[in-house]
């Protein structure tokens, strides 16, 4: 390895580690502005100079463009080296404006920093200062282009690292103009790490422009809990609001960067209308009497109807301190186990794909970009955890191949194959795959995976082209020497997960890495798996129960039945059955605004709280600050009113899992500190044996067992659920914006997400004799949905693609797997 002299210090480093690297693990931070690890060299900014004065390089070089070597020698406060970085501040300033002071990138500005410390204060040059013509991005990224610096960070990262076109490098010279051909808003869903990547105030966010700089506002380490992949974040809030979510680096997880839904998903938790008092039949009550009469009335039905007359509904985007005391408030109370999932074939997938997760397979999402062949099997990666899609194209521009298998009209930043088939035949088109890569009589027993052996079709059930694609990539799979099996549970059927495990097993033994990454439906999925009941009582039971006037009591906490169960009609009847419709929340939600008893919970910027990710690490969110209404709130833009207290107004809304504690009798109601708490076991799962409880909170710790003991997957064909005959299957389906449930109350997030549409294949558009037109009509069972129709040739058919917007009636499916006789039901809307 190669050893060399940095200042006079000694430091030994990996073969191909850069000189700016080498330095930084030492303590010595060389000034820069193009490099950055994410991107790599470019030696664009030249303010890196340092002088090697002995070994195999000398001179002044750009230390991001040199490897380390052994024997160097190098000095980054010889005068000739801080001679030359000082023309380069010089240079670089000639024509920077002075607006420091109005500008959002003051003080964290790279080019502040480096100015200041390299002692240039005055400008020598006296002619007139370059400008340029700012433009239009969107609602989210501002631009300043007459602060720009040339360091060509964001043209990189845009487009050599995200994989957009629509903004680049114009002009020559001194006018080099980075922005959009014209005006327009930016189309890559993560346009918003255009922000971070800026070392100065070109770029900067136009959601919370001149409200705050990074010194006014608490900040502290969270988690992104908009997808299942817990990407790594820093929260900061100021005067009771929460203003900016930026990306913090992970080395397992997401990296340097973050999506726009997780960036700018954020204001929720300031919603004009987020509820945070409690009421009682819509009048607004005192905290403390709300949770009394809540406890009293659970009591009371539990006396006169027996327990099993409660029922619970928990929510997969709760903390797992939330979820583990709602099961312990059902414990305490003998009455059945909470659900946490609406669709019980969901709650079958997670909780199957959970058990097979362990060390030897389950990949995090970094390691993803390190495989040379990828198969994503009922995955839309920019929708459903837009990340994902980022660490695969990482993986691609290392040589990877990468195959997706999806009936989605999916559009990814990479090239890719695109098998676009129904869900029912995904699990075929594997065995297919594997049939021709693998020579089953060579699966060896400790492979797990014995499944596929007998249970492989003679021929897969498709056309002779189909089958030669097929043969091309299992060649290829057969050459690689990293795999990674990427699997949703969304829109597959409930068997796909397990045999997607066992592919990834069998290929565990021949290959130097086979690893496996599922994709959940929301933040702890993992976590609601371990806790959920489904299995004894599922939400149709529940609902069935209600109906039979069995049950007589709801108890809904962080969830929104309302909105994501698809029948609303039936939903709404059976919430007037109740006795008694308790729901604990921060959003302004439908579900809400129907209970008969609210209590106001703390989102996780208030509360904090632990989350699993989908490939089993456990994250932990600190909070933010102490919640209220945010000043801008309470004083509509003037000045807050003087009045002086012990309170925060607003501040009633308390962590949820307290609520449930207090709701329990567990802690006393008066308890006026969340100390009584602290003793609890919040992971008093099994799952969790092996944890020692006195180092929560936990952190980056990843809770899989080494080796699954899960049985492996018994492989059969669904031949039973091929379509037949003039039928289409309508599938629901989630969009980067527009669908999710936190950032659907987040306003920078509802100003960039795109219109209500339903996807469809022009053939099948053909036979039902209608075109591509501004609306078409679906007759669902619970009547006509009228929605813009659009035709895509690359997605599969036989199928109907609607996603859940926000703003869309689509609860009148009535089911979540909906068949459709397609000639009947689907017309040229008449509006």
């Amino acid at each position: 390895m190669p050893k060399l002299i940095i200042d006079d210090r000694i430091i030994e480093v990996v073969p191909g580690v850069k000189v700016i690297d080498a330095a930084e693990q030492l303590g010595i931070m060389i000034p820069r502005f193009c490099y950055h690890k994410a991107l790599g060299s470019v030696g664009a900014c030249r303010m890196c100079g340092v002088k090697f004065v002995d070994g195999p390089v000398m001179g002044i070089h750009m230390s991001c463009m040199v490897d380390a070597q052994d024997g160097m020698v190098v000095s980054t406060t010889d005068p000739e080296a801080v001679e030359f970085r000082k023309y380069v501040i010089e240079w670089l300033m000639l024509n920077h404006p002075h607006d420091c002071p109005v500008c959002d990138e003051g003080g964290h500005c790279l080019l502040q920093d480096t100015t200041v410390s390299g002692g240039h204060g005055i400008r020598r040059y006296p002619g007139q200062k370059r400008t340029y013509r700012d433009q239009y991005l969107g609602h989210l990224v501002a631009h300043e282009m007459n602060r720009c610096i040339h360091c060509y960070r964001c043209v990189r990262y845009y487009q050599e690292f995200s994989g957009y076109s629509d903004l680049g490098a114009f002009q020559i010279a001194s006018r080099v103009y980075f922005g959009r051909f014209a005006d327009g808003p930016l189309e890559s869903p993560f346009a918003g790490n255009l922000i971070d990547i800026c070392p100065t105030g070109v770029f900067t966010d136009l959601t919370t422009r001149y409200r705050v700089r990074r010194w006014d506002m608490e900040r502290g380490d969270s988690v992104c809990i908009h997808c299942s992949l817990g990407c790594d974040t820093i929260a900061g809030a100021r005067y009771r609001e929460v203003l900016r979510q930026e990306a913090r680096f992970s080395e397992h997880v997401n990296g340097w960067f973050i999506c726009d839904r997780g960036r700018f998903g954020y204001q929720y938790e300031s919603h004009e209308n987020r509820p945070r008092a409690a009421r009682i039949c819509g009048s607004e009550t005192e905290m403390d009497k709300t949770i009394d009469q809540a406890s009293q009335k659970i009591d009371e039905i539990i006396k006169v109807w027996g327990p099993e007359a409660v029922a619970c509904l928990g929510s997969s985007r709760s903390s797992l301190e939330t979820q583990a005391m709602l099961a312990e408030f059902c414990q305490m109370k003998n009455i059945p186990g909470p659900v946490y999932f609406l669709d019980k074939s969901i709650a079958n997938k997670v909780k199957s794909a959970v058990s097979r997760l362990d060390m030897q397979l389950a990949l995090s999402m970094r390691e993803i970009e390190d495989v040379d062949f990828i198969l994503a099997l009922g995955v839309d990666a920019i929708n459903e955890a837009p990340m994902l899609a980022l660490a695969m194209r990482q993986a691609v521009r290392n040589g990877a191949l990468a195959v997706v298998a999806d009936p989605r009209p999916v559009s990814l930043p990479f090239e890719f194959e695109h098998f676009a088939l129904l869900p029912e035949n995904l699990k075929d088109f594997l065995f297919a795959l594997i049939k021709s890569a693998v020579n089953i009589e060579d699966i060896k027993p400790e492979s797990n995976a014995r499944g596929f052996a007998g249970a492989l079709p003679e021929d897969y059930p498709g056309d002779q082209e189909m089958m030669d694609r097929i043969k091309l990539l299992a060649e290829k799979l057969r050459q690689s020497r990293k795999t990674a099996f990427i699997c949703g549970t969304q829109g597959v059927t409930e068997t796909l997960p397990d045999a997607v495990a066992d592919a990834a097993q069998l290929f565990s033994h021949t290959k130097e890495k086979s690893g496996l990454f599922y994709v959940f439906p929301a933040a702890n999925s993992f976590g609601a798996a371990l806790w959920d009941n489904s299995d004894k009582r599922c939400f149709e039971d529940i609902l069935d129960g209600i109906e039979q006037e069995k049950i007589k009591a709801l108890i809904v906490v962080e969830s929104n039945p309302v909105f994501h169960y698809p029948d609303r009609n039936r939903l709404e009847a059976v919430i007037k059955k109740l006795e008694l419709f308790l729901v604990l929340d921060y959003l302004p939600s439908p579900t809400v605004t129907r209970a008969g008893m609210f209590i106001p919970s703390q989102t996780v910027f208030e509360s904090g709280g632990s989350f699993i990710n989908q490939e089993g690490r456990l994250q932990y969110a600190y909070p933010i600050h102490r919640g209220g209404i945010p000043n801008y709130q309470q004083s509509k833009g003037s000045h807050p009113e003087r009045v002086y207290g012990l309170g925060i107004p607003g501040n009633d809304p308390k962590p949820s899992r307290e609520i449930l504690a207090r709701i329990a009798g567990l802690i006393p109601n008066d308890a006026t500190t969340r100390d009584s708490l602290e003793k609890f076991d919040y992971f008093g799962h099994p799952f969790f044996a092996w944890l020692n409880r006195e180092e929560y909170p936990f952190d980056n710790i990843r809770i899989i067992p080494q080796k699954s003991q899960a049985e492996p997957y018994s492989a059969s064909l669904n031949k039973d659920l091929m379509p037949m005959g003039n039928v289409i299957k309508l599938l629901l389906v989630d969009r980067t914006f527009g669908t999710e449930v936190l950032s659907a109350f987040s306003e920078p997030a509802c100003k960039v997400e795109s219109p209500p549409v339903v996807y469809m294949h022009p053939s099948d558009a053909s036979q039902a004799e209608i075109t591509e037109a501004e609306k078409i009509c679906l007759t669902l069972p619970g009547g006509d949905l009228e929605v813009r129709l659009e035709l895509k040739e690359n997605m599969a058919e036989g199928i109907i693609v609607l996603p859940r917007h926000r703003q869309l009636f689509w609860q009148k499916c009535h089911s979540f797997d909906e068949w459709m006789a397609v000639y009947k039901t689907i017309k040229p809307s008449q509006s």
